[in-house]
């Protein structure tokens, strides 16, 4: 479960944080909202990691 959801969030975080701070982070730069940078992968994470867990819960 984990390593999915791992995957899952790194592939969809980067995908998000670079449509919405790509140009800041590309130029070097943190933009002001940089606080927000994690929670982008950490949704990802968790939603993966709980749909997994109640397709689990299922069988």
């Amino acid at each position: 479960m984990y390593p999915r959801a791992i995957k899952v969030a790194l592939l969809v975080g980067t995908a998000l944080n670079l449509i919405n701070s790509g140009d800041a982070l590309l130029a070097g730069h943190l933009p002001p909202h940089a606080w927000k940078i994690p929670l982008t992968y950490l949704v990802p994470f968790a939603v993966s990691l709980y749909s997994s867990a109640a397709e689990r819960r299922k069988k």
